[in-house]
């Protein structure tokens, strides 16, 4: 899944990494070229020039490593935006016409920032598929990320999180969430409730059991535990459709032999 992330990110990856450091035109409107992706990576900005904000016609925002410590409420005139990469920069808010953004149907990229908070308009965004918000300083997700129901990757690593919302549980069309290195030691029941659910990443938090609302997703193939504080494993994990790899390496734990022999029986890699 790793591999399959970097597939993801790497789509944009002439935009992030210098390829494409201008405007590039991307239809024809009236006779005249319209620019729509833009990419000012690395630019050492400081602030968003106030330019940017008359391209209503962006669809491809790339902002990231500039150092930015506040995002502009214009931000919400790029009506046309698919993608926005605000990603490695310095922002400790965000606005919430952020909100206003109801065509981001691809990537927004928030991580390596100092967010505390997400705004609650973040839940308007109900076409986004893909989200990244780790490395910040999150506690808690807004309630409202339940209505971003078209969501098939959310990362959120590398924060402070003590809890999920339970309308997490809404998110049907989820197949990767990562939340290692959070302060998490239980999941909502709603967890349940992810179908399509195929990767869940727990490393580094303070799990003292496998969560029980696992037990029942059907298309779950890859489970981290690493580095928690699990001290054994139930025998339902074996009854587990589509597990391929458990990974309990750092724990304190113990696996029943009927348990870990059902596993390996069935193809399922158990790390120890």
């Amino acid at each position: 899944m790793q591999e399959a992330a970097g597939v993801v990110q790497g789509r944009w990856a002439g935009h992030a990494f210098g390829v494409a450091q201008e405007c590039e035109p991307g239809r024809l409107e009236k006779g005249k070229a319209v620019q729509t992706k833009l990419s000012l990576w690395r630019r050492q900005l400081g602030d968003v020039p106030e330019s940017v904000w008359q391209h209503t016609e962006l669809r491809i925002l790339i902002l990231a490593d500039n150092g930015l410590t506040a995002l502009s409420p214009k931000i919400g005139q790029l009506a046309c935006l698919t993608t926005l990469d605000l990603g490695h920069n310095a922002l400790t808010s965000l606005p919430d016409a952020l909100g206003d953004l109801v065509e981001l149907r691809d990537f927004l990229y928030l991580h390596g920032n100092c967010l505390s908070r997400l705004p609650e308009t973040l839940g308007n965004l109900t076409r986004l598929r893909y989200l990244n918000v780790a490395e910040n300083l999150l506690t808690t997700l807004p309630e409202t990320v339940g209505r971003m129901t078209e969501l098939i990757e959310l990362r959120a690593q590398c924060n402070r999180l003590k809890e999920l919302p339970h309308c997490i549980g809404h998110l049907k069309k989820l197949r990767e969430l990562w939340l290692r290195g959070n302060a998490l030691s239980a999941l909502p029941s709603t967890v349940n409730e992810l179908r399509e659910l195929r990767h869940l990443d727990l490393r580094e938090n303070t799990f003292t059991q496998v969560p029980e609302s696992l037990s029942s997703l059907p298309r779950l193939r890859q489970l981290d535990l690493r580095s928690n504080r699990i001290n054994e494993v139930p025998d339902w994990v074996v009854q587990m459709p589509a597990l391929e790899k458990l990974d309990l390496r750092w724990n304190t734990c113990t696996i029943p032999r009927r348990v870990l022999a059902g596993l390996e029986n069935r193809g399922c890699v158990v790390l120890l």
